[in-house]
């Protein structure tokens, strides 16, 4: 049996200090000592990670340990902040040495490949959750909010939305090939963090889509005020949802369905263009879903079509958790 030092300098302590990284005392010590960039702001988020909530049971330990980063880190992508650090708690009932490679490479990987550098954390024995705060940087006057929409103002939304969704349906229905669309869209989901960079200083209002397409653009029209219009004829769906759910079971994943982690900003119309180019760079799509109002409320989706996913109520029929 390993202590909980033992598991966090053979798993999770880097081997090599970086001086680049900004962490002058990371992993080790009581508290990590961080050098911010002057005239940033700091963007910090966390996340909890709960098996059998946020991630099946008998899931891969390397996308455990990708997605419960992934979450956070899509979190400063709403912002438009650059990911520089993350901590990481970790409650696990077993410390099989297989799982934690498996984990740590999941977590470790996307670190390394977001820029974001472990800085501290924490290992105790329970229910396997995970919990993830991540900090990041933001120039004062690019920082994107969910109060800044106005009506008028294009609502979009980056790369294809439902996968998320579909992706937990294949899983549930016995699907496994670590290659299928679907379930690469549920168990890895890549956080948007070039994007939201790029965005910075042309939207007006964003937040990523982690709960639905409805439901995250609720938090923006309590912020900001007003209504929308959805054209939900516009949705862009992840490749193979129709063919999984059918074309209205597809549509209804991507307006309710949640775990899709892209990115839903308002933006002027005179700005799409300029938005589309800096994205196209990226090789992602923006697409215009609708526009905010005046009027409260969002209008062009049925009622009954209008539920996401919260805690303490359960999801949607179809809807992830």
């Amino acid at each position: 049996m390993h202590s909980e030092f033992d598991l966090i300098a053979r798993y999770f302590t880097p081997a090599t200090p970086d001086p680049e990284s900004g962490v002058v005392m990371g992993v080790g010590d009581d508290c990590a000592l961080l050098a911010p960039t002057p005239g940033r702001r700091l963007a910090v988020s966390v996340d909890t990670s709960v098996c059998g909530v946020h991630f099946p049971p008998d899931a891969p330990p390397e996308a455990v340990g990708h997605r419960a980063l992934a979450v956070s880190l899509s979190d400063l992508a709403a912002m438009g902040a650059r990911a520089r650090w993350c901590f990481m708690s970790l409650s696990l009932d077993e410390s099989e040495d297989a799982w934690l490679e498996g984990f740590s490479r999941g977590f470790l990987t996307l670190c390394e490949a977001t820029g974001t550098r472990l800085a501290g954390g924490d290992i105790t024995r329970g229910e396997l959750a995970i919990g993830v705060t991540v900090m990041g940087e933001v120039a004062p006057e690019a920082a994107m909010t969910r109060g800044g929409g106005r009506p008028g103002d294009l609502v979009a939304v980056t790369g294809a939305l439902g996968g998320g969704a579909g992706g937990l349906a294949a899983w549930q229905a016995g699907e496994r090939d670590p290659v299928h669309p679907l379930l690469q869209r549920y168990l890895t989901p890549r956080p948007r963090l070039a994007a939201g960079e790029a965005l910075a200083g042309l939207a007006t209002a964003a937040v990523d889509i982690s709960d639905g397409l409805l439901a995250d653009l609720g938090h923006i029209l309590e912020h900001s005020g007003g209504g929308a219009h959805l054209e939900p004829e516009t949705l862009p769906l992840a490749e193979g949802l129709v063919a999984a759910l059918g074309e209205e079971g597809a549509r209804q994943a991507a307006l309710t369905g949640g775990d899709d982690y892209e990115l839903l900003v308002c933006l002027p119309a005179e700005e799409l263009d300029e938005a589309r180019r800096r994205l196209a760079a990226l090789e992602l799509p923006l697409t215009v879903v609708g526009r905010l109002t005046r009027a409260p409320g969002v209008s062009g989706v049925p009622a009954a079509q209008r539920t996401g996913w919260q805690h303490f109520r359960g999801a949607p029929p179809g809807g992830t958790s």
